[in-house]
């Protein structure tokens, strides 16, 4: 893999998202089949990072999310696919609930609905893809030289990326998933979406 200086971060999750030999590695960590770990993939990375986006869009959620960064700008993240194997997932637990605030159970049921995981296998992977996200997010305000002011773009910039590249879609599905309230109606159209997305993809 090319250094993280050679590669942003849109580059390096979308590798991730797009590989299915880390799908396929991930599924033997959680116990579960590398195509289910492969859409938790595609509808979970990208609503971490439009949580995060969100939270950043206020000068508290700015500033805590800095100081979060500021502790994990040093972890070892170059080599990502053995960093998700050996990820502290107790951390990854709590950074989710900083994420997710009071979403989190309900982005955690969404996304078990639509990939058919359970509960603890989407948690365990979630509790992964998070500390992975603020490592990057934390070595480029790191290497950026950025404080709690230059957060928000540093995020935006990731989801406009998304965006960019024709995977818009999978940030439209996050908001989705932030937003779904869990009445079934919104789930069916996601499925029918991530269904389309992962044909055409």
């Amino acid at each position: 893999m090319e250094g993280l200086e050679e590669m942003n971060i849109f580059d390096i999750l979308s590798n991730q998202m797009d590989d299915p030999r880390v799908a396929e590695q991930l599924g033997e960590t959680v116990g579960a089949g590398s195509n289910q770990v492969q859409q938790l993939m595609q509808m979970g990375l990208p609503a971490l990072l439009e949580a995060l986006n969100r939270n950043a869009g206020t000068p508290e959620g700015a500033r805590s999310l800095a100081m979060a960064l500021e502790q994990h700008q040093d972890d070892p993240v170059d080599d990502v696919t053995v960093f998700l194997r050996n990820a502290d997932t107790n951390d990854g637990t709590k950074i989710l609930q900083h994420i997710f605030g009071n979403r989190n159970e309900q982005v955690q049921y969404n996304l078990s609905r639509q990939t058919g995981l359970d509960i603890g296998q989407v948690v365990s992977l979630l509790a992964r893809f998070a500390p992975l996200i603020l490592g990057l997010l934390g070595r480029q305000k790191k290497d950026r030289n950025l404080d709690e002011f230059g957060i928000p773009d540093l995020t935006s910039s990731i989801n406009s990326d998304f965006g960019k590249s024709g995977k818009g879609d999978l940030m439209d599905l996050a908001s989705r998933i932030l937003d779904a309230d869990g009445d079934g109606n919104i789930m069916d159209d996601l499925g029918k979406i991530l269904g389309g997305f992962l044909k055409n993809g």
